[in-house]
């Protein structure tokens, strides 16, 4: 689990752990790592990587590849949102390098020892907020050298990993592959990620937390839909789970629909060509 320190990450973690799952905790701050593995158990281990260096994310590939006889369940869930405009140090910005580049380059790299573990499954955290962007890109501006907006661009990067899922789901089953692909969403969870919001209007939701926390799902419940796509029987893959309540704001998890713009396949082929290129990692699908 990609993310596993804190928030929907952790959350996921404990309850798969609860359910027997030996959990692998992929983060970049190594006391978080540690802390959380400790409170795991035993049958937890821990590694140290930032998908934003594509350097790490390979490295931590490598070694997932040479430890783990198999992998049953890869969850992508690190993410950031709505931060300053930042790049990678591989010159990427950093919402769609890190929530989108990041997990394509890993599940790519991965993809060997997934496959060769009958029934695995490729989990990708996207969000509602993918609904909320012009069902663009920015494929003439991918590195925000024109402009950047700060919610635009996590609609966009939170777009590509529905395109990114549906994709490969595709391709796997053009191969007969028996390694699935889904996505998920936390809809609207009580998590850290609100840290990363700037400025007024960051100000303006920390405040008003306190407010609508009792309509929220905690980080725990947040995790459901992550639960449910990683273990569930009948997930058939090419699916999107996210809370069954009003608005797909809360309440337990079950199978929910995206929009047009993230099923359009001209679109995800085109944005699994340039992942390709961007990232130098090729799935071979």
């Amino acid at each position: 689990i990609t993310g596993a320190t804190s928030g929907l990450g952790e959350a996921a973690a404990h309850a798969l752990s609860s359910l027997g799952a030996r959990v692998v905790v992929v983060g970049r701050n190594q006391k978080k790592v540690e802390t959380t593995v400790a409170a795991l158990g035993e049958s937890a281990r821990g590694e140290i990587a930032d998908l934003s260096l594509m350097s790490d994310t390979r490295e931590v590939a490598g070694r997932l590849l040479d430890s783990e006889t198999q992998i049953d369940v890869l969850i992508n869930n690190a993410g950031v949102m709505w931060n300053p405009k930042t790049m990678t140090k591989d010159g990427f910005e950093s919402q769609f390098g890190i929530n989108h580049l990041g997990h394509f380059a890993l599940t790519g790299l991965l993809l060997p020892q997934l496959e060769a573990t009958r029934g695995s499954r490729i989990v990708t955290v996207s969000s509602t907020g993918h609904r909320l962007g012009n069902g663009d890109l920015f494929w003439d501006d991918i590195n925000a050298d024109l402009g950047y907006h700060p919610r635009k661009r996590y609609y966009a990067s939170k777009l590509a990993n529905l395109l990114f899922t549906y994709e490969l789901d595709r391709r796997l089953r053009g191969k007969e592959s028996a390694t699935i692909a889904v996505a998920v969403h936390p809809g609207a969870a009580d998590t850290e990620l609100v840290r990363y919001v700037s400025g007024a209007f960051g100000m303006i939701m920390r405040l008003a937390l306190p407010l609508v926390r009792p309509f929220m799902n905690t980080a725990a419940q947040g995790a459901w839909p992550t639960e449910l796509a990683a273990t569930a029987p009948g997930v058939e893959g090419g699916q999107y789970f996210g809370p069954g309540g009003m608005g797909e704001i809360s309440g337990p998890a079950r199978q929910v629909d995206s929009s047009d713009a993230s099923k359009d396949p001209g679109k995800a082929k085109q944005l699994w060509d340039l992942s390709i290129e961007m990232t130098g990692v090729d799935p071979g699908l």
